[in-house]
């Protein structure tokens, strides 16, 4: 017996032979973002294992490092607690040597003090004593200027002449008086004698030897040898108040010998001569014979 053909069966299979594409084209979007999905949360999960296993290797280096900052916190407090005992014994030491600084302060302070009490005492009588010399000065200044008006006047009084050699004398005493203002002038150095008459060896007077051989006291006449690097100079009838001028070795002005005074034995004068050229007195020499 033959089948007749289903109608039912020929509608089913039209009806699925007839699903739209796009129900197809959904489930293959789908099943592709489930597998995206899948695939992000397997890479998801994987990085966050890996992000968790470096932060533990981080938690781990961080607790060795804190560990260790633990350890040297422990060895900088047992070091700041030596340091502390050690500055408790500074301080007291501190203490003492501020005291002392204090007191030496103090005591400092009192010798500048009376150093400056002193200072100011010295500088009192130095001004004290300043204002002495200064009157002492201006006293000394007018004794100064009387003494050189005294010294002009002196000038004055005494006279220069001609000596026996021509030469212009310096100036000419007439007494004692008179040969002590030739001293005082101190131009030339001054030698005062008195020579006796007839004498058997020469007389020393400064640098030189005389012998007075004769006296004329009616004319005021002498005559006298004088003896100067080794040589006897006859000075023959010369006259009280001439100057006597002679030469010795080394002398560039004549010395002078001026006899002021005389006596049938002796004569009074003195011998001038430049400024320190008195020596060793000259060697005796034999006077030739009286005449």
């Amino acid at each position: 017996m033959s089948s007749s053909p289903n109608p039912a069966g020929e509608s089913n299979f039209a009806e699925v032979s007839a699903l739209p594409r796009w129900v197809i084209l959904l489930f293959v979007v789908a099943f592709a973002l489930v597998g995206y999905l899948l695939y992000a949360s397997i890479s998801a999960n994987q990085a966050l294992h890996k992000g968790l296993s470096d932060a533990d290797k981080k938690s781990q280096m961080l607790a060795s490092e804190l560990s260790k900052t633990n350890g040297q916190v422990a060895d900088l407090k047992a070091q700041l607690d030596v340091t502390s005992q050690k500055l408790g014994l500074t301080q007291d030491e501190l203490a003492r040597a501020r005291g002392l600084a204090q007191s030496l302060k103090a005591d400092q302070q009192k010798k500048d003090a009376a150093f400056q009490q002193k200072l100011s005492q010295v500088e009192t009588e130095t001004e004290a004593k300043f204002g002495q010399v200064n009157s002492e000065l201006g006293s000394t200044k007018s004794d100064v200027a009387a003494t050189k008006a005294d010294l002009e006047a002196t000038k004055g009084k005494l006279q220069s002449t001609i000596g026996d050699l021509g030469v212009q004398s310096g100036l000419i005493a007439r007494n004692h008086e008179e040969v002590l203002e030739l001293k005082r002038l101190g131009e030339r150095d001054i030698f005062e004698f008195t020579l006796a008459k007839g004498a058997k060896t020469p007389q020393h007077i400064g640098p030189i030897q005389v012998t007075l051989r004769k006296v004329d006291t009616k004319k005021y006449k002498f005559t006298m040898n004088v003896i100067a690097d080794d040589k006897s100079i006859e000075k023959k009838d010369k006259t009280v108040g001439e100057p006597v001028q002679f030469y010795v070795r080394g002398a560039r002005v004549p010395y002078e010998i001026v006899v002021f005074e005389l006596t049938n034995n002796s004569a009074k004068g003195y011998l001038s001569t430049p400024k320190s050229a008195g020596g060793p007195p000259a060697a005796p020499a034999s006077p030739p014979p009286a005449n």
